[in-house]
This record gives structure tokens, C-alpha cells and sequence, in this order.
């Protein structure tokens, strides 16, 4: 499969982004744990150079823990300050709150010893689409502050947000960078669902993540729908079709509806944690 997407609306934001970081003091960068390297926009590094930056590991409810953890140091060494979180629980976010203070501990005792005392800290949080921003942002802020929506691109516009008495938060649209020279990092975006699903063959895209699944978690998908693996993708898809009655006029089996059904049940972690990279490894077992 080939993957590339990067429609007009994204230079804007990504113009918008550049242009608003010099109102902010720290950026927070959202990234999924189940692909943390392949949802890190490197243009990101170059555009908040300057910057505190805060790297969250969200979803880390859906991706394999060990792996979580070995990501976590992984940041860590290449000096990020670095959170786990799941965003749909309102309890992690004082991590990401600790976080954020201890990335701008020198700019807060440099107001300190100016006597400026309680000035709220101006964060920006960025990520790819359908990373979870605007979940991410409901639950730090305990309300309803954004749209949220299980599709890349709800977010619009440019809103600040008050957290608390310490934190102001820019939200900024999700963008993606302008081509994917790695073609293994389109494929687990897709996987994910940050590529407009209208861009993709659903059929195609659940026949690679089953050969994923086969060669890196085995029995994943024989405990989800009561059937025998197969070293086959199109075997095994064919035997979900059949579990799940998925089929059209005639009879015939419908794989376009099993592959949706294999997509849906991943990115909602009804296929277990799972990882699809890992931590000093470009890529997962060979597929």
C-alpha cells in the first residue's frame, strides 16, 4: 500500500502553529503509544526548538506495557519530559500537570526572582490527527472544552483553554508532515485511523495487520472471534467473515465488512494491548 496525504488545510495549520509559538512557554506533544516514533511529527522538533517540550504517551491504555515503558525511557534519554496517559480517566492528569511545571521550573524561578509570583504557564499541545487532542484536553481541563470525535481533523481553529490557575492551553489542529519517506510509518498510521479512512483500501490495511498480528501476537485475533489462526491473512479474514456472518447477496462472504470489523476491534482495543513498534527496533518481526 502507498500512503500520502497532506491536503491544503495542513500548511495553514501548520503556518498557524509556527506562528502562535512564540506565545507559548512549553509544548506538549501528544503521541499514540501504540506507534510513538510513527505519530511524532519530526517537523515538530525543528519548529519548538526553542521550547520546553512535554512528550505524552497517550492511549497508553490500548499498547503492550512493557513496550510502554521502554518508550517512556526512550524520550526520557533524549531529554523530553515524558507522561503515560490514558485520556478517557480524568485521574492521570495531574502527571502531565507535574510535567509541564517541571519542564518550566528555570522560566518559573526566573519570574520568581522577579517577583512575579502564580503567572499561569502558556502550553501548547500538538499532535498528528486522531491522536486523541481533544479527549486529551476534556479530561485535563475536567470539561467538555473541545469537540471530540473518533475521526482526524475535528479540531478547526485556535482556542485557548484554561486548566487552572497555573496552566493556560493552546489547542492547535492536528497536522501531519508533507510526505512519509518511510512507507512502514503511513501503514501504522492508517492502522491507528490518522489517515481519512475515504484514502484507504480497508481491505488491504486489515490483511497487513493481521500479518502483524500472526507474526508479533499471536492468538490475538483466535480469542477475539473463536477461530483458528491461520499463517494466511486472506485464510484468516476469510474465517472471521464466517464468524461474524459478514456477507452480501448471494452469499458470498463480505471481506470488506470483516477487515472494518478487524480495524475497529484494534483501534478499540478488543484485540488486546498491542504494540506495532518498538523501542530500538525500526520495525516490528519480519512480516
Amino acid at each position: 500500500m502507498h500512503f500520502q496525504w497532506y491536503p491544503g488545510h495542513m500548511t495553514k495549520a501548520k503556518r498557524m502553529i509556527q506562528e502562535d509559538m512564540k506565545l507559548v512557554d512549553v509544548v506538549i506533544e501528544l503521541v499514540d503509544a501504540r506507534i510513538p516514533l510513527s505519530s511524532k511529527n519530526p517537523d515538530m522538533d525543528e519548529m519548538a526548538k526553542n521550547k520546553s517540550r512535554v512528550i505524552v504517551l497517550n492511549k497508553c491504555d490500548l499498547a503492550d506495557a512493557k513496550y510502554t515503558e521502554s518508550w517512556k525511557a526512550y524520550f526520557e534519554k533524549r531529554g523530553y519530559f515524558v507522561t503515560l496517559v490514558n485520556s478517557k480517566k480524568v485521574g492521570g492528569m495531574k502527571k502531565v500537570n507535574d510535567a509541564v511545571r517541571q519542564a518550566c521550573r528555570e522560566k518559573i524561578e526566573k519570574d520568581r526572582r522577579r517577583g512575579i509570583l502564580n503567572r499561569p504557564l502558556k502550553a501548547m499541545v500538538v499532535g498528528i490527527p486522531n491522536v486523541g487532542k481533544s479527549t486529551f484536553i476534556n479530561s485535563i481541563a475536567g470539561k467538555a472544552a473541545t469537540k471530540t470525535g473518533n475521526k482526524p481533523g475535528v479540531t478547526k481553529g485556535k482556542q485557548w483553554i484554561k486548566i487552572n490557575k497555573n496552566i493556560d492551553l493552546l489547542d492547535t489542529p492536528g497536522i501531519l508532515w508533507p510526505k512519509f519517506e518511510d512507507q512502514s510509518v503511513g501503514l501504522k498510521l492508517a492502522f491507528i485511523g490518522s489517515i481519512r479512512e475515504e484514502l484507504l483500501n480497508i481491505y488491504e490495511l486489515s490483511l497487513e495487520l493481521i500479518r502483524f498480528l500472526r507474526a508479533n501476537y499471536k492468538g490475538s485475533l483466535s480469542t477475539r472471534y473463536n477461530m483458528e489462526e491461520s499463517d494466511d491473512p486472506m485464510e484468516t479474514l476469510c474465517c472471521i467473515a464466517q464468524k461474524r456472518a459478514c456477507r452480501i447477496k448471494g452469499g458470498e462472504l463480505d471481506l470488506n465488512k470483516a477487515a472494518a470489523f478487524v480495524m475497529d476491534d484494534f483501534r478499540n482495543g478488543r484485540l488486546g494491548n498491542i504494540t506495532l513498534e518498538f523501542p530500538g527496533i525500526s520495525d516490528a518481526k519480519e512480516k
